[in-house]
């Protein structure tokens, strides 16, 4: 059972593989070898007295400093990498060496002596776990499809979530997945499980815990650079060749130019570093590219795939992604990781995690406006808004829509006023037109959740959405090719900086990320640091659809899975699909949304699947078999 399980992960850790298990337990692992990649640093990894046994996937960024507060603790290594210091630094402090860790993790250790398993999963969940219980065994995995080659659980949908999918566009914004029974082991959480499957949870770490017991610093943007050049170094700390996934947008160059100088500064060549990127010629960043190019000298590789080569991946980067994803961007994704690896680089530093961090996003403009607004600064708020608002833009409009958002936080104190949300929701979705009756019945309201500040609305977007569901795309994506991606805008240090300052070190003067632009004046071209535009690795998918990929889908919407699926109004979609290509509306993301729904439903039915048998095992009364392939 445990081999079907670790060969289904074999992706996610293609250079090795290992296994452990005695009484109930049984723990599995792949290894994509990174650090250290002699057999010393193979997992499972037993202790030197083999009491605790380790299964750890991704990386703890200061193990160097941590393995010499260890050794000046007695303890001694036999392997260079940071699993031996993550197994040491339990063994030396317990539940609290969380607290010393800086990195991205999930992990089990199982005692030996106590029968007790300690898990945990980083501070802002950039690496995965899964959980699944029963009357008959407790299961933790990397990905949901090897809770299925357990033979436990059949994986069935959960027509609830993917009713508020549909209906709303909620994708990971809590612990309930798309399979029934199946959750997420939530960020900055540790547990410890008994012999018999008692499971105890608790919050080790909290962003607004560590945000109010902090005081700003004099000098924010020196402080703030120095933090970051020393997170893009700590993540630099490989054994295999680094890159860089690339646009034209002031994150990933930042990640970029910072790299670039560590390696000058330690005598490496500047063309050891790799750059990836997409660029769909109806958004041309070819300026910007070329200006961090020119000044890092770093090596480019440019992703070329067709319209049709990106659509006939659907189906395979769904299996990998083992749930929906929220738009075509990330398709290309999944091939830029491949590219990636196709080039011998195992590790990229992305810039995950800066737009919900430092703002990056036009829409938070109205929470900051109407924070000014409700903090009295009439004149200041309008300022703002005529600077965003430009000569393109109705400023009246958007002083009424600031205005508007301000009311709603004060009105939502006020007795009926969440009944009145939901009845909203609930107007909204009975009106759509694409979405089956059947899959109405399933939907059911979120609890609402308001924000005073614009910094509790950065904290949501950390927490709750939308970058838990960016971090799982991003990993299901980089893992499925063996590459490992690490986030600098991540580093636990520079999160508490930027949420201890105001408002203003945000946004201001109609410029978002007003912190890191600061931070980097003088490092990337200025044609970067300047622009106001944010793209990413955008796609044409609306011309896509009104031309090259109009045909496959209209053949998807005919065939016989969408309409024996009972999820949508096949007249409403295809009459939607004729509109959008004469151009009349341009609905390529719904219609996108109809394609990848209808292909991942598919395709999670005709999963390879084990036969659900359960193992020969020890009654649940003395052991629960508890099974975590890593």
């Amino acid at each position: 059972m445990l081999a079907r399980m670790t060969d289904l992960l074999a992706h996610r850790g293609p250079d090795a593989t290992g296994m452990f298990a005695e009484h109930s337990i049984a723990l599995g692992f792949r290894r994509l070898a990174i650090l250290d990649p002699a057999p010393s640093g193979h997992q499972p990894m037993l202790s030197r007295d083999g009491r605790h046994v380790l299964v750890f996937n991704g990386e703890i960024y200061n193990f160097i400093e941590l393995r010499r507060q260890l050794e000046a603790l007695g303890h001694t290594f036999a392997s260079s990498g940071d699993t031996e210091v993550l197994l040491a630094a339990y063994r030396q402090w317990g539940r609290e060496c969380l607290q010393r860790l800086n990195g991205m993790w999930a992990f089990l250790i199982y005692d030996r002596v106590e029968r007790r398993l300690f898990g945990a999963r980083d501070r802002f969940g950039v690496k995965p776990l899964f959980w699944y219980r029963d009357g008959a065994a407790l299961v933790f995995t990397s990905e949901i499809k090897a809770i299925r080659d357990s033979g436990y659980a059949p994986l069935e949908v959960d027509w609830q979530t993917l009713a508020s999918c549909l209906l709303e566009g909620r994708l990971d914004t809590d612990q309930r997945t798309f399979y029934q029974g199946v959750a997420r082991v939530p960020a900055g959480y540790a547990f410890e499980c008994d012999a018999t499957g008692n499971l105890a949870w608790w919050r080790y770490w909290s962003l607004a815990d560590e945000t109010t017991k902090l005081v700003e610093p004099r000098e924010p943007v020196a402080h703030f650079r120095d933090l970051f050049d020393d997170a893009v170094a700590a993540r630099m700390r490989s054994d295999v060749p680094l890159g860089v996934q690339l646009s034209g947008g002031l994150d990933s160059t930042s990640i970029m130019a910072s790299m670039a100088g560590h390696l000058r500064a330690r005598g490496d060549a500047p063309n050891e570093l790799h750059a990836f990127c997409y660029m769909d010629p109806e958004f041309d960043e070819s300026a910007m590219i070329s200006a961090t190019l020119e000044q890092t000298r770093a090596r480019l590789t440019v992703l070329d795939s067709t319209p049709e080569q990106l659509w006939d991946s659907m189906e395979t980067h769904l299996w990998y992604q083992d749930e929906p994803v929220h738009s075509f961007t990330s398709v290309v994704g999944f091939h830029l990781m491949a590219l990636a690896r196709s080039r011998g680089v195992k590790v990229l530093l992305n810039g995950q995690g800066a737009d919900e961090v430092l703002a990056g996003y036009p829409n938070y403009f109205n929470d900051y406006w109407a924070e000014l607004i409700r903090l009295g600064r009439w004149w200041r708020a309008a300022r703002e808004m005529s600077l965003v608002a430009g000569p393109s833009r109705s400023a009246l409009g958007t002083g009424v829509r600031a205005l508007r958002s301000s009311l709603g936080q004060v009105l939502r104190h006020l007795p009926g006023y969440d009944a009145l949300v939901r009845g909203r929701q609930r107007s909204a979705v009975a009106a759509d037109p694409w979405v089956s009756a059947a899959m109405k019945e399933q939907w059911r309201p979120a609890a609402a959740r308001y924000a005073r500040r614009l910094d509790d609305v950065l904290r949501d977007s950390v927490e709750t959405g939308p970058l838990p569901l960016y971090l799982r795309v991003e990993d299901r994506n980089s893992m499925a090719h063996g590459v490992e991606v690490r986030l600098p805008f991540l580093d636990y240090r520079l999160v508490t900086l930027a949420f201890r300052l105001g408002a203003c070190w945000k946004l201001a003067d109609g410029r978002t990320k007003v912190l890191l632009r600061e931070a980097m004046a003088g490092r990337i071209p200025e044609i970067v640091r300047s622009r106001t535009r944010k793209l990413g690795f955008p796609t044409g998918i609306d011309s896509w659809l009104r031309h090259s990929l109009h045909g496959p889908l209209r053949d998807l919407l005919a065939s016989r899975v969408v309409r024996e699926s009972g999820i949508w109004n096949l007249a409403t979609v295809e009459s939607a699909l004729e509109a959008h290509r004469q151009g009349s509306v341009n609905l390529g993301s719904r219609l996108f949304d109809v394609a990848q729904i209808c292909l991942w439903i598919h395709g999670s039915r005709a999963w390879p699947q084990a036969p659900l048998r359960k193992p020969v095992g020890y009654p649940l009364a003395r052991h629960a078999p508890l099974v975590s392939p890593v």
